[in-house]
């Protein structure tokens, strides 16, 4: 007699997936295999889904929902799972981060996590060995979904000019990054600038921060450090927060600048030649 896993739906949302996947499978009178071959992929995935040995992607909840015919039940419910594999102390940002109004970050080591391609957030998150990459980076590309909503925030991204040439994940990637961040120069919603190494000295020497504004709540300001996250409301840090950040601004190049030194990068440090038409940065 084959045992069959028993689930607790309230013991986590990845849980809670797994039943409802099963109960509707069930109620379709389907086995594994028969979704499976539904959904082009092997009854076994669809097994370890349902009993949560496997993190479903976005794309796997969006071909459930046409095949079982449920509303876009999974597809609303895997950003709950796929959030629910971030780090537990970075979740909470996470969650605000998905309200926020404004999103203002200075960045000094690394892309932004909403701006970074899939293979170069695959590099970032293996420096920390995880057990689960796959699933972290699911979650960081499910981040990404508020850039793309009808009304997303209004995104002001500075980075130090040292992101643009820290190798992260070798050349290729790189390439495919900067790129990517070129193509975000006509985002009504992004504005992205970079803070040039003749600056010198600067007001965010100590590190990187975000500043988040919400139509109806108060203002946060979130901090890393090595291991965990640090978000505060206290007015008088978002108030010296907001003071280096336009300092930050006052400083960095003009976002059509910042593109003409990301294309001269991909030029002369990656390979990539990048035909810009104007003269560049000096």
């Amino acid at each position: 007699m084959v045992h069959i896993r028993q689930l607790d739906p309230t013991a986590s949302p990845l849980d809670y997936f797994g039943f409802e996947l099963r109960r509707k499978r069930e109620e379709a009178g389907l086995t594994l295999k028969q979704l499976g071959s539904v959904l082009f992929c092997s009854g076994s995935l669809v097994g370890q889904i349902e009993t949560t040995l496997k993190v479903p992607t976005r794309d796997f909840a969006e071909r459930l929902d046409a095949a079982l015919v449920t509303d876009g039940m999974f597809s609303r419910l895997v950003g709950l799972v796929l959030r629910s594999q971030l780090p537990t102390w970075f979740q909470p940002y996470a969650d605000m981060e998905a309200k926020a109004t404004y999103i203002s970050t200075y960045q000094c080591q690394l892309v932004y996590g909403l701006l970074q391609t899939k293979e170069y957030a695959r590099a970032v998150l293996a420096t920390g060995q995880p057990d689960k990459l796959d699933e972290l980076l699911a979650a960081r590309m499910e981040r990404q979904r508020i850039l793309k909503r009808e009304r997303p925030p209004l995104t002001l991204v500075i980075l130090d000019e040292a992101v643009l040439y820290r190798p992260i994940g070798g050349p290729k990637v790189m390439r495919d990054q900067l790129l990517h961040l070129l193509s975000l120069k006509d985002e009504r919603w992004i504005r992205l600038q970079v803070l040039p190494f003749g600056t010198g000295e600067h007001t965010s020497l100590d590190g990187s921060f975000n500043l988040l504004r919400f139509d109806d709540d108060p203002d946060i300001l979130y901090t890393e450090d090595l291991i965990s996250g640090h978000m505060t409301a206290n007015t008088e840090t978002i108030r010296e927060a907001a003071l280096r950040y336009a300092g930050l601004q006052g400083a960095a190049l003009s976002v059509e600048d910042s593109a003409e030194l990301i294309k001269r990068v991909l030029e002369e440090r990656y390979g990539h030649h990048a035909d810009t038409g104007q003269r560049p940065v000096a």
